[in-house]
């Protein structure tokens, strides 16, 4: 599957720029193009010039706002940053129609942070523009949920990400939902702990979108999962897992026999799904799921049918209501991954709570306001016989 992502924001620039990089490795190692196009969109030219992999010219880095935030951010005022992507679509929407080999892409896949003011604000603009002017292709969102302690302290951040979550999810095609708290690292340092979460995101999708787009003979499985398989399992919200079982770097397996070593591999296949599905990236009910993937990579020689079988049936039973596709990918590599997608959710607790925090912020907003508006006549009544001094 090809898709060109564009990220917005900080945390979504940052994302696509680990796209740039699994891009990058999959034309190197593999032959493979699996993002025709990698663009990042921010207010703040400083979060600009800190990226690695992402072209550095204007049209794939691209400054919004200028006249407004002097390059400097729109201060995690969302609604700012919804508005000055309005006004400066076009140039996003140009940059995107000069993308090489645009007609290749499968899909589009945005990226931001639901707490964040630039990224929060122009997601949603740009998944409803990018819709219309590319009616034929699905647009997917990322949105990651801030961490618990930005929650208690910056009240913005709940109600950002309330307001990006339902602008979001009525124009994108599918919402993938990473909840940071889920995929950060007490004992990494701050930044270490944003590059490993940012890593966690995007590296599950380089197998998922090379299984389909591979050519040589011996890589392709015995049941290719490809792009349509993809866009046929994603609506609605989304959440996605991974799971990683490593192989000694000596095979042993040669003195077992035929049955001892076949079940060995399907343990090591039932522990990379068992890791799956505790690598979520939202806490969900997956019995609410409506459709659902996984696909199973790793060397030829260590997988088999019954692994498929047995993950399958696992995912049966605890997503009975799921429309369930599957697929194998061998690769030279020295590990058993599953990636697992559930799609179509619909009792999500975390949205939830989002939504029912954000509408008594609105509240707890309104009667602060009432509270300084009465204070500042107060002090006005005051002052009013003291004279001014200018």
């Amino acid at each position: 599957m090809k898709v060109t992502v564009i990220g917005f924001g900080q945390c979504g620039g940052r994302i696509a720029d680990e796209f740039a990089k699994i891009n990058r490795t999959a034309i190197n190692k593999r032959g493979i193009e699996i993002c025709p196009g990698v663009y990042v969109v921010n207010t703040d030219s400083a979060d600009l010039a800190g990226l690695h992999h992402i072209k550095s010219d204007y049209k794939h880095r691209i400054l919004i706002g200028g006249n407004k935030t002097s390059g400097n951010g729109v201060g995690k005022i969302n609604e700012l940053g919804a508005l000055v992507t309005k006004e400066e679509s076009d140039k996003i929407l140009d940059a995107i129609d000069g993308t090489k080999r645009l007609y290749e892409t499968d899909a589009f896949l945005l990226a931001a942070s639901g707490a964040g003011g630039t990224g929060s604000g122009a997601i949603s603009v740009m998944t409803k523009l990018i819709k219309e002017h590319f009616s034929n292709k699905p647009v997917y969102d990322i949105v990651v949920l801030p961490f618990e302690h930005e929650e208690q302290t910056e009240e913005r951040s709940t109600f950002n990400t309330a307001a990006c979550l339902k602008s979001v999810s009525a124009a994108a095609d599918a919402l993938f939902i990473y909840d940071n708290q889920r995929l950060g690292r007490k004992e990494n340092i701050l930044n270490s702990n944003f590059t490993q979460i940012n890593k966690e995101i995007v590296y599950p999708f380089y197998d998922l979108f090379c299984a389909g787009e591979e050519t040589k003979r011996k890589f392709i499985g015995s049941k290719t999962l490809g792009a349509g398989d993809i866009i046929q399992t994603l609506t609605g919200w989304t959440c996605m897992g991974f799971g990683r079982v490593d192989l000694p770097v000596f095979n042993f397996s040669f003195g077992k026999s035929g049955f001892t070593n076949r079940n060995s591999q399907i343990a090591k296949g039932v522990q990379a799904m068992e890791q799956a599905l505790a690598n979520l990236s939202l806490e969900c009910n997956t019995a609410d799921a409506a459709r659902a993937l996984f696909l199973l990579s790793g060397p030829a020689g260590e997988m088999n049918m019954e692994i498929i079988k047995e993950i399958g049936i696992h995912l049966r039973e605890i997503a009975p209501q799921a429309t369930i596709r599957n697929g194998d990918y061998p690769r030279e590599k020295d590990a058993i991954d599953v990636h697992i997608i559930f799609s179509a959710l619909t009792h999500l607790v975390k949205i939830r709570e989002y939504y029912v925090k954000s509408s008594n912020l609105i509240k707890e907003y309104q009667r602060r306001r009432k509270n300084l508006e009465h204070d500042q006549l107060e002090m006005g009544d005051l002052s009013k016989d003291i004279p001014a001094l200018a």
